[in-house]
């Protein structure tokens, strides 16, 4: 599975924007391939899979939502903290319908408002679940996609150690934390970091892995999103950013191609060039940052007509073109 053999959480983040979850389904879908079965699971009740892969409403319960070449298989599920609460309930206290009548009385709200970092734990234990489920001698899930929060926060909704510190020491919570931290911090999880060639992105990135280093957990790659291709040969570059592209060579280049050809087209024109140049410009140098980070990087092209089911296929190629998986 490329550079990620033997992870079987893959954390996907990025700054708001940089399309972390086109990216994190991308990633399943690059996953599922060959007959594999991939969880996607989503945390911030946006509904953001179920628009990405063009089906109703994501429940609390692992649907089916895409096919991948040579027979694979990508389950979503979106994970809700009430209702994880439930579960949690269930399995470690044993309430069962005894849990939801608590939530009637507003128990759970009360309990993940005065101890936020409860629901993380919710959010990530369940991950943590699926990823250790068994179906018969073999792993239920050949891997698991979390589509996390932002960079800004996903440092502490991973860090669950630290988030129950305050609230438990000892009991069922405090196992359960241990568990997940266990996870988090072993070679079987890999954070992915999306980004854009911009500035703002960028540093978030780079504040991102620091972070994530510092706190050790396990970063993995840099996928640059949206990335547009030069329109210009690399030798005609510092000429169109100087706006000094040769006006003759424009004027025959358009009257070859049959096209318009004023001088006002051409002055349109070498104009475009030398904004397109600086652009151009501006990306080499957020990708050479972006290269400095040291992690493995893949880029993903941008989609000119936005993300459908079959966007997501040409995305989950490029991912296995580069080896990514």
């Amino acid at each position: 599975m490329g550079d990620w053999e033997g992870v079987r959480l893959h954390v996907v983040t990025g700054k708001g924007g940089t399309g972390k979850t086109t990216v994190a389904g991308a990633l399943a879908m690059a996953l599922a391939a060959g007959g594999r079965r991939v969880l996607i699971a989503e945390v911030e009740e946006r509904q953001g899979l179920a628009q990405l892969f063009d089906v109703p409403p994501l429940a609390y319960e692992e649907h089916r939502v895409a096919s991948a070449p040579g027979g694979g298989e990508v389950f979503a599920l979106a994970i809700d903290a009430r209702e994880a609460m439930h579960e949690y309930l269930a399995m470690f206290y044993r309430l069962g319908r005894a849990g939801r009548a608590l939530d009637k009385l507003g128990f759970v709200d009360f309990a993940t408002t005065i101890a936020p970092g409860l629901r993380d734990v919710l959010l990530t234990g369940k991950a943590y679940e699926a990823t250790r489920r068994r179906t018969g001698d073999h792993y239920a899930y050949d891997a698991v996609v979390l589509d996390a929060p932002p960079t800004g926060r996903v440092v502490r909704f991973l860090d669950v150690t630290t988030s129950v510190s305050s609230l438990a020491r000892v009991g069922p919570i405090n196992r359960q934390a241990n568990s997940i931290t266990d996870l988090i911090h072993s070679p079987r999880t890999a954070v992915h970091v999306v980004t854009l060639l911009e500035d703002m992105p960028v540093q978030e990135t780079a504040d991102a892995v620091a972070d994530l280093q510092a706190a050790h957990i396990p970063v993995g790659a840099v996928v640059v999103n949206q990335v547009r291709p030069p329109h210009l040969a690399a030798r005609s570059l510092p000429a169109a950013r100087r706006g000094r592209l040769d006006h003759d060579d424009v004027l025959a280049g358009l009257r070859a191609a049959g096209l318009p050809a004023s001088d006002g087209v051409v002055d349109l024109l070498v104009r475009e060039a030398a904004d397109h140049a600086e652009r151009t410009a501006l990306e080499e140098a957020q990708r050479a940052l972006v290269d400095d980070l040291g992690r493995p990087v893949y880029e993903l092209p941008r989609i000119a007509d936005g993300i459908d089911p079959t966007a997501l296929y040409e995305l989950a190629d490029a991912l296995a073109e580069q080896g990514a998986v």
